[in-house]
């Protein structure tokens, strides 16, 4: 499948070793629009093969995605009388669209004739730079999100993660563990996202269907993403902030997780691999964020010196 106008860039690459890969059986999540049981209309992919880069999806198909997700009841620009849980939602959306943006520049086509991909420093600042709340908003969603894997630490550690090639799995646990008990974050970053000051009203439990029922047609959105790639990227990290959502929704009013409180497979596998995209994007925002600034401004001062003469 070749998506986008034929551009092979937004193909996802189904390649799989079959000889030491162990699929497994889900039950459905209350937090996505996908039927999870249904093996027949679910896929493995390696994400390894398919990174998330520029597609060439662009334009008004795209456009109209992102406005169709803003345009949800709960994701509308937060206004003075809005609820402290419903603000924070916007800011997780805005953050986790930040951090898509962030991530095709990172990796963008700069030549198709010679097929150079490199960092694309102007399309950084246009979609993200310029904007200092999507910046506050993608720093708001890496802490929120990495708040939500340091509260599961138990579940996460524990979780199987057994494809079928021991090797592979024994490096996973290992990974996982250094960064559940990685003592510079801890040190650094006690409590990134205190949860405690949300979702304990008396109306949380119908502020979380009404957020479920957000996130079911955000997932829904996705799946009109005209492009394999975005889709396969749009749909796992919309999962993994579900996720997140999910586990700080079930921690009580002694900020501990729930006795019934349970993850799936694919939560953790969305939930970590979002938290990878979202610190890449802070560390590449971090890191060429001045750069790029600095370069618009010595373009536009060298256009306006080229109209004066």
């Amino acid at each position: 499948m070749i998506c986008q106008g034929g551009k092979p860039e937004a193909t996802v690459d189904r390649t799989l070793d079959s000889k030491v890969f162990k699929g497994w059986v889900e039950t459905d999540s209350p937090w996505t629009s996908d039927d999870e049981t249904d093996n027949a209309k679910m896929n493995y992919v390696n994400l390894r093969l398919n990174p998330e880069r520029y597609t060439g999806y662009t334009g008004d198909p795209a456009r109209r995605i992102w406005d169709s997700i803003y345009k949800e009841k709960c994701i509308k620009y937060p206004s003075e009388d809005m609820c402290q849980e419903k603000k924070a939602l916007y800011k997780l959306i805005s953050g986790l669209h930040s951090s898509i943006s962030v991530h095709i520049a990172y990796d963008y086509l700069l030549d198709k004739s010679t097929d150079l991909w490199g960092h694309n420093l102007p399309l950084l600042y246009d979609r993200v730079l310029k904007y200092p709340e999507r910046v506050q908003n993608l720093y708001f969603t890496y802490l929120f999100v990495l708040r939500a894997v340091t509260k599961a630490t138990d579940y996460l550690e524990q979780a199987e993660y057994n494809t079928g090639n021991p090797e592979e799995d024994l490096k996973t646990q290992s990974l996982v563990k250094q960064l559940l008990y990685n003592h510079k974050l801890r040190s650094t970053c006690p409590l990134p996202f205190d949860e405690a000051k949300l979702w304990q009203g008396e109306n949380g439990p119908e502020l979380k269907q009404e957020i479920q029922k957000q996130f079911r047609n955000i997932s829904a959105i996705m799946n009109c993403v005209g492009c394999e790639k975005c889709l396969l990227w749009g749909k796992l990290q919309v999962l993994g902030l579900g996720t997140a959502l999910k586990i700080l929704f079930s921690v009580d009013r002694e900020n501990n997780l729930n006795q019934q409180f349970h993850l799936q497979r694919n939560d953790a596998i969305a939930l970590v691999n979002l938290l990878n995209k979202l610190s890449e994007s802070v560390k590449f925002v971090h890191e060429k964020g001045p750069s790029a600034e600095e370069g618009i401004k010595q373009l536009r001062s060298s256009t306006v010196q080229k109209g004066a003469s």
